[in-house]
């Protein structure tokens, strides 16, 4: 059992599989390898956890990295590759999930980076609003690819072209890690220090 693992396994978060060829972590459910690939980049779990509305889990949220970062700022100056997985808890309208994506990007971002946020945020909006609903179960992710941008695939299929710009990644990633985050608790979890 990896120390990651056995911190969480005290908050009840973590179960050992002893039968599991790779080293995974169990988050309400949902098993998320703590190594994986991205384009050929080993990337690893620098942290998981839930969120939750009022007492109702929403989706679980996992961090991937080349090394682990313990701040915010650490996260978004670490190069290479980067990956959020979320995969749903329950069903959620998909349109309602982007539009709170959308409201956690201009709660954490500098206004002087929302202008340029703009065209990203409406691109996010409208592969949201095509999918209608995510159901319990689903996942999907949001890469940096350095050399090409962010990815968003939804249950494993990419989502048109690239987002360029780096500063727009950053921006999804400070809906979980900014100074308002989606959730405190999270946050923490996603730094590494639950």
């Amino acid at each position: 059992m990896t120390a990651l693992c056995r911190t969480l396994a005290l908050t009840g978060l973590c179960l050992a599989s002893p039968a599991a060829p790779a080293a995974q972590l169990d988050v309400a459910g949902v098993r998320l390898d703590e190594v994986i690939e991205l384009r050929g980049a080993p990337l690893q779990l620098n942290g998981a956890g839930i969120r939750y509305k009022t007492v109702i889990k929403v989706y679980t949220a996992a961090l991937y990295l080349g090394r682990k970062a313990g701040t915010t700022e650490e996260v978004l100056a670490a190069p290479g590759a980067k990956r959020i997985t979320i995969t749903m808890l329950r069903d959620i309208d998909a349109n309602e999930l982007g539009k709170l994506f959308t409201r956690g990007v201009e709660d954490n971002s500098p206004k002087s980076e929302m202008s340029q946020l703009i065209p990203g945020l409406l691109r996010m909006s409208g592969i949201f609003s095509e999918q209608k609903q995510l159901k319990r179960g689903e996942t999907f992710t949001i890469d940096w690819i350095p050399g090409s941008g962010t990815v968003i695939s939804v249950k494993g299929v990419a989502q048109g072209e690239p987002i360029k710009e780096q500063a727009f990644f950053n921006a999804l990633v400070r809906i979980w890690l900014g100074p308002s985050p989606a959730d405190w608790q999270l946050k923490d979890a996603l730094l590494g220090k639950r």
